[in-house]
C-alpha cells in the first residue's frame, strides 16, 4: 500500500524500511519491542484526543454548538458545513495522515509481537492487546470521519506498495478490525487502577467495543446491537456490585466528575490521557505548551468587556481568559429545561455563567451606550474581584430579581433572550435598545453586543499548568482529558435496549444517568430522541456528537437541523457527513478523484 511511504511523516521509526532490520531487531528484545508499542500512540497524541481541533472534528457542525458569537465567516469548515463556499478539501490532512501513521505503527507491532522474549503469553498479550485496541481506535474514528478507507493489517512492504489504493467498506473494516481488535484487547489488557492514564485497561476496550457494536447501526446492521447491550451490561453489573472486576465507577453526584481535584486518576473515566511537561522533559510532540488544547475551546469572549483582560496571571487560573471557538446552541441549553421548567442541574455544574473582574473598571459613557445602560451607570466602578458578567436564564430562581436590573446593575448582566431566541431557534445577531442614544435604535437594526457573552462549557477547565515561557504565555495543560466514561455506557445500553427490545428496559439505564445528576426521571416510553437529547445533556463537549447525529440518521437529511440549528441547517448536505479525503493525499496517488468521498 502506498499510504506510509508516500504520505505519511512518523517523526521517530520509519513506516517503509524495505531492509526491515531496525524493527525486526527492536523486537528482539522486550525494551525494543515496547519502544513499538511506544510509537503506536504517537499519532493518537499528536492530532487526536485533547489536541487543536480534533473536538471541533467529532463536536463542530452540530446541532450542539456554533462558532462564537454565531459568526459564519470564520472556522467554516468546523461549525458550518463551510457555509456556502467552495469546500476546504486540505483540513483533514493531520488526520488523514495521522490515521495511517498510527495504523502503520499498530500494525508492526502486532506482526512482531511473537519477537520479544516474554515469559509468559499473557504478558505478551497484553502488549499486542494495546496496539489492537489502539488500531481499533484509530479504524473507528477513521471510518466515522471518512467513511470507507483503505484497510491495511499488515506492515508495508515493497511488494505491497501501490498508488492505486482501493477502499474498503465500514462495516467491512467493523467486521474485520475494529471489533476484533476490541474483543481481543477486552481480553488480554490489564484491569489497571484509577491512576492508570493513557495505556488503555480492560474497562477501556469493554467501553469501546460496546460503542462501536451500537455504531455499526448507522449502516443498517443490527447483528451487533446484542453485542453492544451485553457488553455495556457486563460494565454496568460491575459498576454496580463495587468494580471488583474491571474497576469501574460512577460518581455518585455529577458535581464531583469534573472536579478538578479528581482528574488525574478519575475514577468515572473508562479511558483517560494526559501529558507531561517538567524542566526534565515533555510528553508532547507538539512541544511543551501544546498540550491538552481543550481549556482553550470554549470561553466567551469575556475580555470584550472593560473589566477584563487576557492576562497571564488569569490564564493560569481555572477560569481561564483565552476566548473559545465554541457557542452552545439555543438548542443545546433548550435540553437543560425540564418539563417541569426547571433547569437540570447539570446546567450549572457544567456551564460557567459568571465572571469576576480581573482589572479596576469604571464605566464611561461609551460602554454604557453600547451595553445598553442607563446614564446613571456612567462613573460606577468596579474593582477586580467584583462580579463583572452575569448571564441568566429564564429558569433562575433570582431571573426576575436581575432582569429588574439589566440597566442599571454596575456588572454587564445578560439575558438569554438578548442572546437566544425560542421561537427561531438560533441565536440574535441584532438588537433592539431600551435606552436610545446616537446609533443605539430601538428598531432591532443594531449589531447585537451582547451575542459575544452565552453560558461556557467548563468540563475543560483547568488550574494545572507547566508554565513554559510566561512572557509569551505558553503553558501547557496538566491535566486529563477524558476520551470516554461510564456514564456513556448507560446510555449506550439504553439505545440498544430500544433497537431490540422496545426500550422496556431503557427508561431503567438513563435514569440511572439523571438520577445521579439530580434532574427529573424520564417517565412514559424512552424514545431514540429521547437518548439523543440525553447525550447531549450529559456528553457535551466530549468527542461524541458527530457521531451521535450519524449513527441515529439526523444526518440523512436536513431536517433534524432545520429544527434544532437552522442557521447550520441552511448549508447542510448529506455528503457534509463525511469529511474530505485530504487532497495533498489524493494528488499522490493516481486514482484521487474516485477515491475522494463525493461532494469535494
Amino acid at each position: 500500500m502506498l499510504f506510509s511511504a508516500l504520505s505519511l511523516h512518523s517523526c521517530t521509526l520509519e513506516e517503509y524500511n524495505p531492509g526491515a532490520f531496525t524493527k525486526e531487531a527492536l523486537a528482539t528484545s522486550i525494551d525494543g519491542y515496547e519502544t513499538l508499542i511506544n510509537q503506536c500512540y504517537f499519532a493518537m497524541e499528536r492530532f487526536y484526543y485533547g489536541s487543536a481541533d480534533w473536538m471541533s472534528l467529532t463536536e463542530g457542525d452540530t446541532d450542539l454548538w456554533t462558532y462564537k458569537a454565531n459568526e459564519s465567516t470564520s472556522y467554516t469548515q468546523w461549525f458550518w458545513f463551510f457555509a456556502g463556499t467552495s469546500p476546504n478539501t486540505t483540513y483533514t490532512n493531520n488526520w488523514w495522515n495521522g490515521t495511517y501513521d498510527g495504523v502503520g505503527a499498530c500494525n508492526e507491532a502486532i506482526a512482531l509481537g511473537d519477537k520479544p522474549p516474554y515469559t509468559t503469553e499473557e504478558e505478551r498479550n497484553a502488549k499486542i492487546a494495546e496496539a489492537r485496541f489502539l488500531r481499533a481506535v484509530y479504524y473507528f474514528n477513521a471510518v466515522e470521519q471518512f467513511g470507507a478507507v483503505t484497510m491495511l493489517t499488515e506492515p508495508i512492504t515493497a511488494e505491497t506498495l501501490t498508488y492505486s489504493p482501493t477502499r474498503t467498506d465500514p462495516m467491512t473494516i467493523y467486521q474485520e478490525v475494529i471489533l476484533p481488535d476490541l474483543r481481543f484487547a477486552s481480553e488480554w489488557l490489564p484491569t489497571g487502577t484509577h491512576a492508570t492514564t493513557t495505556t488503555p485497561t480492560k474497562k477501556a476496550a469493554l467501553g469501546f467495543l460496546a460503542k462501536a457494536c451500537l455504531q455499526t447501526y448507522e449502516y443498517g446492521s443490527t447483528e451487533y446491537l446484542q453485542e453492544a447491550l451485553d457488553t455495556a451490561k457486563r460494565l454496568i453489573t460491575d459498576c454496580e456490585t463495587g468494580g471488583g472486576k474491571y474497576n469501574t465507577y460512577m460518581y455518585p453526584s455529577y458535581s464531583e466528575v469534573f472536579k478538578e481535584s479528581n482528574n488525574w486518576e478519575n475514577k468515572e473515566a473508562l479511558w483517560k490521557h494526559r501529558w507531561y511537561a517538567g524542566a526534565d522533559g515533555h510528553g508532547s510532540s507538539n512541544g511543551n505548551y501544546k498540550l491538552n488544547r481543550n481549556d482553550e475551546y470554549f470561553l466567551c469572549n469575556i475580555n470584550k468587556f472593560g473589566a477584563r483582560e487576557d492576562n497571564q496571571e488569569t490564564r493560569l487560573t481555572w477560569e481561564g481568559s483565552i476566548t473559545g471557538i465554541f457557542m452552545p446552541t439555543q438548542h443545546l441549553l433548550s435540553l437543560y429545561v425540564q418539563k417541569d421548567g426547571t433547569l437540570d442541574p447539570r446546567f450549572h455544574e457544567s456551564f460557567t455563567t459568571e465572571w469576576n473582574a480581573n482589572k479596576n473598571y469604571t464605566w464611561d459613557e461609551s460602554a454604557v451606550h453600547m451595553y445598553d445602560k442607563e446614564e446613571t451607570v456612567i462613573g460606577k466602578a468596579l474593582n477586580k474581584g467584583d462580579l463583572a458578567i452575569k448571564f441568566i436564564m429564564p429558569q433562575d430562581i433570582d431571573y426576575a430579581t436581575e432582569k429588574q436590573k439589566e440597566h442599571i446593575s454596575d456588572y454587564l448582566l445578560i439575558d438569554y433572550h438578548h442572546v437566544y431566541s425560542d421561537d427561531n431557534n438560533n441565536v440574535n445577531m441584532n438588537y433592539a435598545y431600551t435606552n436610545v442614544t446616537g446609533n443605539y435604535k430601538n428598531d432591532g437594526t443594531n449589531e447585537n453586543q451582547f451575542r459575544y457573552y452565552y453560558p461556557s462549557l467548563n468540563k475543560h477547565n483547568s488550574s494545572n499548568y507547566y508554565v513554559a515561557n510566561a512572557s509569551k504565555q505558553r503553558n501547557g495543560n496538566l491535566n486529563a482529558t477524558f476520551i470516554m466514561r461510564m456514564a456513556e455506557v448507560y446510555l449506550i445500553a439504553a439505545e440498544a435496549d430500544i433497537y431490540l427490545n422496545g426500550g422496556a428496559n431503557a427508561a431503567g439505564y438513563i435514569n440511572k444517568v439523571r438520577e445521579r445528576a439530580g434532574a427529573n426521571p424520564l417517565t412514559g416510553s424512552i424514545t431514540v430522541r429521547d437518548i439523543l437529547d440525553e447525550r447531549g445533556r450529559e456528553l457535551c463537549g466530549e468527542y461524541c456528537r458527530f457521531y451521535d447525529l450519524k449513527r441515529t440518521g439526523m444526518f440523512k437529511n436536513s431536517e433534524y437541523l432545520e429544527n434544532t440549528h437552522p442557521d447550520l441547517a441552511q448549508f447542510f448536505h448529506p455528503n457534509y457527513a463525511l469529511r474530505p479525503i485530504s487532497t495533498t493525499f489524493t494528488a499522490t496517488i493516481t486514482n484521487g478523484s474516485e477515491y475522494q468521498n463525493p461532494g469535494y
